[in-house]
């Protein structure tokens, strides 16, 4: 097959190429970094030629140009299926929604309960074979494009080719258009400011469980980059990773020789994570680098998967628990936050693998807009607050004051440990509290 004469054959112009696009219609923009620039420019342009028009994204890096103009949810309406920041103004402005999920679940959504009109994602440029590789996300584009009844592709020379397994390429017979964008830098993700005293008390004492041979995956955040860089500084070697989501961190790691993957069951020897985000160090790391892997997410998320790699670490973030025991890391309230993304899946994964633990860690405090400040533990979780770790499936919870296991304790036995990591100055209201709901019996340890 010449693959040149077919990419010349469907090469056109953003403009012409987003006329594919009808009201009504379903539009993919894909994940992350890999959301289209000029298709979005494009299709913004034609915002009064259109009406409800249905748009899929999540962990949104930048503002699409259809979400800016005052009158965009007259004519867009934006579906997050993870929520950044970006996200959270787009609801805000009344014209964007989440869709809950398991983000393991995600590709069979495509599979079995989702149609697409049109798909737009950014690709690297076309190998010698007609390849696209799908970059920095792999995630559940497969399915997605696959599903979509248009795929429109907009090439970017700045983005990483990445390695992967089936489902991290396209290949041009299986793309409609073919759009060469303006070539902008990959969307960039900071690593947060300094580690707090707290981000290292609570880094400190996950590190100390983490034994040589561990395969790690590690949230987005400050504590779990605050793990990142513990490790580093260790004395810990022949570490794996098996992630969602790959970050700054694992760079780092990996640069200071902690990182060989010899260890794993699965895929030994490679770094695997369905997408990554970072600074051009990350960019740079992953580009033709045979020591990692990106993967579809049903693949890198499944319970199953993770179960099967030995001695397999987790360690995720939370916004706040309560005293059953059960954890929320997606909203405040009815305030949504983020998401439940992959953070269930890694939490039984981990308790299942061979020799594995899942930790749970967050501040025992969090200073309000007011200045006030509130205990992250609570009697019972807020209301319109989401449940992301039922109470049944919590291993370690971690604060600057502590390190629990609940496996295996009573409503009393978890009040009083999950106390005992509070912050001291609300641990007797807590108490209180556990009174009132009948789950406190003071021991006499």
């Amino acid at each position: 097959m010449d693959y040149q004469a077919l990419y010349q054959q469907k090469l056109t112009t953003a403009e012409q190429a987003v006329k594919v696009v009808q009201s009504g219609d379903w539009v993919d923009y894909g994940w992350c970094t890999n959301h289209p620039v000029e298709l979005d420019k494009a299709l913004a342009a034609r915002k009064d030629e259109l009406k409800d028009v249905k748009v899929r994204g999540g962990v949104t890096m930048w503002m699409p140009e259809i979400a800016k103009a005052d009158d965009a949810g007259e004519h867009f309406t934006w579906h997050s299926w993870h929520c950044s920041g970006v996200d959270r103004k787009i609801i805000a402005k009344g014209m964007g929604f989440f869709g809950p999920m398991r983000y393991s679940e995600l590709p069979r959504f495509y599979r079995e309960n989702i149609s697409v009109d049109v798909a737009m994602i950014q690709v690297t440029p076309m190998d010698s074979h007609g390849n696209f590789s799908y970059a920095l996300a792999a995630s559940h584009l497969a399915d997605m494009l696959e599903k979509a009844k248009t795929v429109i592709v907009e090439v970017n020379e700045n983005l990483p080719w990445v390695y992967g397994l089936t489902g991290s390429e396209i290949n041009v017979a299986d793309v409609d258009y073919i759009v060469e964008g303006s070539n902008p830098p990959v969307a960039q993700l900071g690593g947060g400011g300094a580690p707090t005293d707290v981000d290292k008390a609570v880094a400190q004492l996950i590190v100390e469980q983490i034994p040589n041979g561990a395969c790690l995956q590690l949230g987005i955040g400050g504590m779990p980059n605050t793990v990142g860089s513990m490790i580093a500084e260790s004395d810990l070697k022949d570490l794996g990773v098996h992630t969602e989501m790959y970050v700054d961190g694992f760079v780092d790691l990996a640069l200071a020789g902690k990182i060989t993957g010899r260890c794993k069951n699965l895929d030994k020897g490679r770094q695997v994570y369905a997408f990554a985000a970072g600074t051009q160090k990350l960019y740079d790391y992953v580009n033709r680098n045979p020591d990692v892997m990106a993967a579809p997410v049903d693949y890198t998320n499944d319970v199953r998967v993770i179960a099967q790699l030995d001695n397999f670490i987790s360690i995720n973030n939370a916004i706040d628990m309560d005293l059953f025991g059960q954890v929320n890391a997606e909203s405040a309230g009815l305030k949504h936050i983020s998401g439940t993304g992959g953070q269930l899946d890694f939490v039984m994964g981990a308790y299942l693998s061979n020799g594995g633990k899942s930790f749970i860690c967050m501040s025992s405090t969090v200073k309000g807009k007011d200045g006030s400040v509130k205990s992250r533990i609570v009697p019972t979780l807020t209301p319109g607050s989401i449940a992301t770790d039922p109470r049944s499936c919590v291993q370690y919870l971690v604060t600057e004051y502590g390190m629990i296991n609940l496996k295996g304790l009573s409503t009393w036995e978890r009040a009083e440990a999950i106390i005992s990591i509070a912050h001291p100055d609300f641990r007797e209201q807590l108490i209180q509290d556990a009174e009132k709901m009948k789950i406190w019996r003071r021991s006499n340890k």
